[in-house]
């Protein structure tokens, strides 16, 4: 059954076995308030790596028992994702998640050429997952955070991480758009010629387990009213279970006009390393740090 709401996510986890999360340099807050509740919930078990003595004091300032994870003492934040990693190279633990590091050293540790989480040839990406209060089912999205410019075999690779993101969801043949500015393959426009590309590459089998469709613009992908008004025919049109941006500056403001100005509820992930990495801001709640995990407990595999 397909997932349509963040907090189903949860439900969907009860009798799966748990997934093992580290969590890198986790001296903060949100993130050990949202690893306990994981925990608390059964969806993951829990590994800390940072510095000892201020995780077990802001767990005693937010009314957290420090004895539900597994604490490895490193108290700076750089060894500390490098530690993070080892644990994941070492089979120790399913899916990596970001404390109160920095992005880019997160990243850093996640990209090292000996000691990180890519294979030869890998694409890292990011997927997000949104709830909007007036849309009748998930959104599963891509690339918003990562890729600034994406090519062709970026693009194909992004569409199938979403591909891949909406079937842990329990959605068995996901619908996704590519998105551009026109429904129209316009020769001078290349995000449109990159997304019919990308489309004829499924009709062919190149790209499996989905409806692929475009160049659609965003209202003939998520609306069917707006579809049936542009004349468009197709599984597609008007109901996509996934969005395919064409750069990163069409899917971040996507992304932060849901979040700041619709009332979205979010869930996001790096994809594209041996696990999935949770990459939630800072500044992120404790719930859409709970529903990353929950979201990358059930993409990681067994």
């Amino acid at each position: 059954m397909a997932i349509t709401k963040l907090d189903q996510m949860l439900e969907a986890l009860k009798g799966r076995p748990k997934r093992r999360l580290v969590a890198a340099f986790a001296n903060d807050g949100h993130t050990l308030a949202a690893v306990h509740d994981a925990i608390r919930v059964g969806a993951v078990d829990g590994i800390l790596t940072g510095d000892e003595a201020a995780i077990r004091r802001i767990c005693a300032e937010e009314g957290i028992d420090p004895a539900a994870f597994r604490i490895v003492h490193e108290p700076v934040d750089v060894r500390a994702a490098a530690l993070a990693v080892a644990l994941i190279n070492g089979r120790e633990a399913d899916v990596l998640m970001k404390g109160s590091l920095s992005t880019d050293r997160y990243m850093r540790a996640i990209l090292d050429k000996e000691k990180g989480l890519m294979e030869p040839g890998a694409i890292l990406s990011h997927v997000t997952v949104i709830e909007l209060p007036r849309h009748p089912k998930l959104l599963v999205c891509g690339d918003v955070a990562v890729i600034p410019q994406p090519d062709l075999k970026q693009k194909v690779a992004i569409t199938n991480y979403v591909i891949a993101t909406a079937q842990a969801l329990g959605i068995d043949r996901p619908k996704v758009a590519l998105l551009a500015a026109s429904e129209q393959v316009l020769p001078n426009y290349s995000h449109c010629i990159e997304a019919a590309a990308i489309a004829k590459m499924a009709d062919r089998g190149q790209i499996k387990g989905a409806l692929v469709d475009g160049p659609l613009a965003l209202d003939a992908a998520v609306d069917p009213e707006a579809a049936g008004i542009k004349g468009l025919q197709g599984p597609v049109a008007g109901d996509a279970d996934g969005l395919v941006f064409a750069d990163i500056e069409g899917g971040n403001v996507f992304y932060k006009t849901c979040s700041k100005l619709a009332g979205a509820e979010l869930a996001a992930m790096v994809v594209g390393a041996r696990v999935p990495c949770i990459l939630s801001s800072r500044g992120d709640s404790t719930r859409t740090k709970l529903y990353s995990i929950a979201l990358a407990a059930l993409a990681a595999k067994a």
